[in-house]
């Protein structure tokens, strides 16, 4: 995406819901019947931090990384967010969590477990974890941000949402909490 688009910035859902994925309306849906406030921009797919940069910039916030985790035995699994800028040491969060090694989760566990394909990683895909079986982890600089930037489980939109409401509305809603930690 390059620097230069004009983006159409919603208070809340895209008027026009046609053709957007189930998962992505159950997102719009859930934030609406909670009452969390939040502004919305479609574009190009993003794949990468460097493809939301201009999205962020739009939305006035920071960039968050999304990553999806898992134990060596692949029975544990993490949605670690982080700042955009930050590098990813997986032996220091490793360390963190008294856990041997980190590693990406397969597409096949983001489907299962949050309902989400690869660029679409998403704390909104929480609202998915029917079983509780993902651990939120949070970078202490995300945490106290006013607010974040995340997809609605689809990575052709973005949206801007209060941080509180994310811990103290939709966290409560899905029956996780956050595990804050220090990279």
């Amino acid at each position: 995406m390059s620097t230069q688009h004009t983006f159409e910035i919603h208070h809340g859902r895209p008027e026009d819901c046609t053709g957007r994925s189930a998962v992505e309306q159950k997102t719009y849906d859930v934030l609406e019947a909670l009452e969390i406030p939040f502004e919305s921009v479609d574009h190009e797919a993003a794949m990468t931090m460097e493809d939301c940069q201009c999205v962020e910039e739009a939305l006035g916030i920071a960039a968050c990384k999304n990553l999806f985790l898992r134990n060596s035995q692949k029975t544990k699994f993490y949605l670690l967010l982080m700042p955009g800028d930050k590098k990813f040491k997986t032996k220091e969060l490793s360390h963190q969590l008294g856990i041997a090694r980190l590693s990406f989760a397969e597409e096949e566990y983001m489907t299962k477990y949050l309902g989400v394909r690869p660029g679409s990683v998403t704390v909104m895909g929480l609202i998915n974890d029917q079983d509780h079986a993902v651990t939120l982890l949070v970078d202490r600089e995300v945490y106290e941000q006013p607010y974040m930037g995340c997809h609605p489980c689809a990575n052709t939109s973005s949206i801007k949402i209060k941080t509180a409401d994310v811990f103290e509305k939709l966290l409560p809603f899905t029956g996780h909490e956050a595990v804050v930690v220090d990279l």
